[in-house]
Parts: structure tokens; C-alpha cells; sequence
């Protein structure tokens, strides 16, 4: 497969810790390879679009939650009842409303007897979408005090284009968040650091893909002597993509927001980035 040659291919670039340098490698390989997307979906900690600066248009996200007429309500208890996550809840011979409990399923209207329950507009963050030098950049922010981005996800990976290739960087961990990241993923780049608890955590994301049977690579950033990382592939025969030297340059540029991919010395990496998991998918 040469760089050209993908269509409908989605990356997600993940990892078990932030810090690792997961937004950095997927920053950098979505540039270097032609016209390709980059979707960031780290909503709680949005920063991959300060590498590609431009304007960009906002878009904001709403979920649904539910909202009483307490005129209309028998106080029956049966919505509390039914919702699992305790959103609402019979109190004082009144149905009281949690809206950062909901999950926004739209059961309790359906159970209520007498149609006292309807559903409003809640926003919970935003999408802001740009181009930049032929990329299409996607970026989501969760506002303060919300409790989970996974409907902010849901419509960023909506927005993939049938036809061209994206890269997805994931939130940290392992949580609902990254499922829904990657469940539409056609392969996944696990990025560590050569640390006890680099190794730790990249444990538990290779254990996440083997649940979604992914392919995988592994991307070593930050790579030095220590062989634990390099030792964890072997024993699981998953491929090393590329080990990422530290350098204090590549550091520099990208503690200032520039994309190192820019430089051809350090647009190797990226090239064999591609190149290695493209035979993987081969």
C-alpha cells in the first residue's frame, strides 16, 4: 500500500497515560500523509488543533434530557424507577431532575403514563472544524463540569469521509471514550514510553484491542536503552512501527506547537510509520 493509495482507512492513535506522546504522533503522521483528516476526540483536553492554526467554524453539541410538568405528573415514581443511573429521582412527593446523571436514552418519557415528561436541549460542548494545507482538522471540547464527551465523539466520527483517510487521537486510558474511538477503526497505534509504567499502561490498551480484535502496532516514543517495551512486542508478536528517538530539537518544536513532520529529517519516522503498518494491513 503506498500513501496514495488508502481509501476509507481510519487510525486511531492511542495510549494508557497521557504524556506519552500519543497527540504527537498522530498530529505528525496525519500531516505527512496527503489530503488525510485529523480527528481529535481527547474532548477533555483538546490541543491538536493548536498545531494547525487557522479559523476554524464551531458547531455546538447538544444531548437530550428530561424536564417535568409537575402539573401534569401523578408522582407514580415509575421514571425514577426505571432509569439505572439515577437521574431522576421521587423526593419530597416531587420528581426531581439530575440532568448530569442522564445519559439522554429518552426512557423516562416513554415509561411516564400520563406525558408529563419531554425532553430539552442540554449543550455539553463544542466542534470546531477547519482545513490546513489540504487536512481537514477536527477538533471536540467538552465544557467545564460535563460528565462524559462520548456524544461529542459520536459526532466527530460521523464526520469521516468515506473516501480518504483519517487519524484518530484518541482520550488516554481505556474508558468509553476510547471504545468509541475505536470501534470503527481499522487499525490502531498504541504509543508507549520505555518506563515501568509506560509498559503497564500499554498493557491495557493492548488488552482493549485484543477485546475489539484490532490490528496493531506499536510506536516506542521517547525510546533509549531500556528493551521493556521492544520485549512486551516480541512476547506478543506485535509489530514495532518505528522507535522515536528523545531529541531535544523534535522536543522543542513540539512543546511550541510546530509539526516536526514538516522537517524531512524528522519525516522519516512518520514515513516508516505508514509504511510498516501498511504491510500490516496488507
Amino acid at each position: 500500500m503506498s500513501l496514495r493509495s488508502y481509501t476509507n482507512l481510519k487510525i486511531a492513535v492511542l495510549s494508557g497515560k497521557g504524556g506519552t506522546g500519543k497527540t504527537f504522533v498522530s498530529v505528525n503522521l496525519a500531516y505527512h500523509i496527503p489530503n488525510a483528516s485529523y480527528f481529535d476526540c481527547d474532548v477533555e483536553e483538546p490541543n491538536g488543533q493548536e498545531y494547525f492554526r487557522g479559523n476554524y467554524t464551531e458547531e455546538i453539541i447538544n444531548v437530550k434530557v428530561p424536564q417535568v410538568n409537575h402539573d401534569v405528573c401523578i408522582k407514580c415514581g415509575k421514571c425514577s424507577d426505571f432509569c439505572k443511573y439515577n437521574a431522576l429521582a421521587l423526593i419530597l412527593d416531587k420528581v426531581r431532575v439530575f440532568p448530569q446523571l442522564c445519559h439522554s436514552c429518552g426512557g423516562c418519557s416513554l415509561v411516564c403514563p400520563v406525558g408529563a415528561i419531554s425532553e430539552k436541549d442540554k449543550p455539553i460542548g463544542l466542534v470546531r472544524e477547519s482545513i490546513y494545507d489540504g487536512h481537514r482538522i477536527v477538533s471536540g471540547e467538552l465544557h467545564i463540569k460535563e460528565e462524559t464527551g462520548v456524544k461529542i465523539i459520536e459526532h466527530i466520527m460521523n464526520k469521516a469521509d468515506s473516501q480518504g483517510l483519517t487519524v484518530i487521537d484518541c482520550p488516554p486510558g481505556n474508558g468509553c471514550s476510547v471504545m468509541e474511538c475505536i470501534r470503527d477503526a481499522d487499525y490502531l497505534i498504541l504509543v508507549a514510553e520505555p518506563t515501568i509504567f509506560g509498559l503497564h499502561n500499554l498493557n491495557m490498551v493492548f488488552e482493549l484491542a485484543q477485546v475489539f480484535s484490532k490490528k496493531v502496532g506499536i510506536v516506542i516514543n521517547k525510546a533509549g536503552d531500556n528493551p521493556m517495551i521492544r520485549e512486551f512486542a516480541d512476547d506478543k508478536k506485535i509489530p514495532v512501527l518505528c522507535e522515536i528517538p528523545f531529541d531535544q530539537k523534535m522536543g522543542y518544536l513540539n512543546s511550541i506547537g510546530e509539526i516536526v513532520a514538516k522537517d524531512k529529517k524528522y519525516s522519516e519516522y512518520f514515513n516508516t510509520i505508514f509504511n510498516k503498518m501498511a504491510e500490516g494491513l496488507a
